[in-house]
Formats: structure tokens, sequence, C-alpha cells
């Protein structure tokens, strides 16, 4: 990859956002149009379509190349990323963000001086392996594909119909109707091999995904065996209401809702001060717990 530093691109921050918008979905998704970037960046498509053709000039040489069946712009053969870095996480990181978050950083000046973030370790996912996920996602379609797990560390062909890809704090996995086990189960991007083959349509989308889409609150409290004072400085750190933290998501993201808070709920520990939180609710969401 390039050097992305400003003194290498001396484009402004916003055409600079853009550039990158445009080099991570077209290298992803395989497929770029004009209504990307206006529907992301709520410009026009005059401007749009000029964004695309100055990347294309100045920034991409040779990147992408019009396809009139896609009616968009594909990657080549020869793609290298220039203002990216050309891992899944920038895409992943991308559609993890909403249009109002993105909107708001095209027009903030942002100073990163004094701020230090860690890092996750990349998990290696190949545009190969994404690209006819989201689409198999996209368009409920069966996906024939190779995969890998601690059980079957040999690689096993699989059948599956994905609908959303989740993000839990440390990986990426994508849920899928499993043709296999004729159940719903969660597919970690980084241990598909080779390039999954799209198939034809399934009845097996998200609306069928009873645990997915049934609702569920966890409530958290400070460690009832803490003193009151130190109750309240962990209401405080969590931002609780009434002694609560109450979180709402998907059943079955029940689990990596706890780990991100470091929460075992079937262990006890002596000491109060090594976790300070606990699951208030716990026999509540028993049935959503692994194991």
């Amino acid at each position: 990859m390039s050097d992305t530093t400003p003194s290498k691109w001396p484009f402004r921050w916003d055409l600079l956002l853009r550039y990158r918008y445009i080099e991570t979905i077209a290298l992803w998704e395989g497929r770029l149009t004009t209504r990307h970037l206006c529907d992301t960046f709520g410009i026009g498509r005059q401007q749009a379509s000029k964004d695309i053709n100055t990347y294309l000039r100045e920034v991409g040489i040779g990147n992408l190349e019009y396809d009139k069946y896609l009616k968009g712009y594909k990657p080549t053969a020869g793609f290298q990323p220039q203002v990216t870095r050309g891992l899944a996480d920038e895409y992943l990181h991308l559609m993890a963000r909403n249009n109002e978050l993105m909107n708001m950083f095209e027009s903030l000046a942002l100073n990163v001086s004094n701020v230090e973030v860690l890092s996750h370790p990349v998990r290696d996912v190949k545009p190969g392996v994404l690209r006819p996920i989201m689409q198999a996602a996209r368009q409920q379609k069966r996906l024939d594909c190779d995969y890998v797990s601690l059980n079957h560390p040999d690689r096993e062909g699989r059948i599956i119909v994905p609908h959303t890809l989740v993000y839990t704090g440390l990986r990426w996995h994508v849920r899928a109707w499993c043709e296999k086990n004729l159940e719903y189960r969660d597919f970690v991007l980084s241990r598909f091999r080779d390039t999954p083959e799209i198939m034809g349509e399934s009845e097996h989308g998200i609306a069928g995904d009873s645990e997915w889409n049934t609702e569920v609150t966890i409530r958290i409290t400070p460690d009832p065996r803490l003193a009151r004072e130190q109750r309240e400085v962990i209401e405080i750190d969590y931002g609780m209401s009434g002694g609560a933290l109450c979180i709402t998501t998907r059943g079955k993201l029940v689990p990596y809702a706890l780990r991100l808070l470091h929460i075992n709920p079937r262990e006890s520990l002596d000491d109060p001060m090594a976790q300070q939180i606990v699951v208030a609710n716990r026999n509540e969401l028993e049935p959503w717990l692994f194991g």
C-alpha cells in the first residue's frame, strides 16, 4: 500500500474520506456506483461522478474499471490500495458506523494528538471471501463454502444462507442458516477458506431467525457486596440509572455483550473488587448463554 499521510495526498479531509470510501466499497463489495457516495455523504450525482473520476485519474490509477453488466465500477485484477490498507476491518468497521456518524466526520477537523487507541489483532479476511458473503446476505441466497473450526480443523464444505455481519468487539462473524445443522449459527469470517460460491435463493432469511429477532434486556448492577460509596462510584462509571444499567440486545448477542463487560454470569468471584459489576437478571438470560 502507498503512503497515506497528508504529505502524500494533498487533498481536503472531506475528499480524502470520499476517496477512501470509494476504494473500500469497490474492493470489498465488488461494485461501486455514484449512488453509494450520494447516499453516504449527501452530495449530488455530479459531484459523486467527479470524485470517482478524480480517484481514477489521480489516486488509484488502474484500480477500477466500469462494468456495464454491474452498472458500476469493479476492482481490476491489478488493484492496489492507495488510501486504505486493504484490510477487511476497514470495510467492516465502515459498515458498523451509521450514515450520521460518517457525515459528522466529513465536516469535523479531527485532532488525534494526545489520544492513543489500542487495536485488536487483525484477523485475515480476503475480499474474495467477503464479497460473496455480503452479496448472498443482501439477496438471501445460498452460499457454498469451505469452513474450518476447532472441532473440524480440516476444511469442511458447508452451504449457508447468511443474513447479518456481527462485530463482537474482538472479531467479526456472520449469522447464517446452516443447511448441515438445520439451524441458524454464527460463522467466524476468518475461518472461511477459498472463495464461496453463490447459489440460488433460499427461504431461510433473517425473518426466520427467531433467536436473532428476539430482544433481551441485560440488567447490570454494582456488586451488592461493595460498600454504598463504592457502588455509587460504579453507578457513575457505567451511567446507571436507579442503580442499574439496562442493555437491550438480540438474544443471540447476549453472551457477546457480557464478554465485552468482562462478566461471566456463571462465576461468582470471591473478591467483589475483581469484577465490580454483576448480572442482576441471570435467570432470565440463562436460555441465551453459551454452554
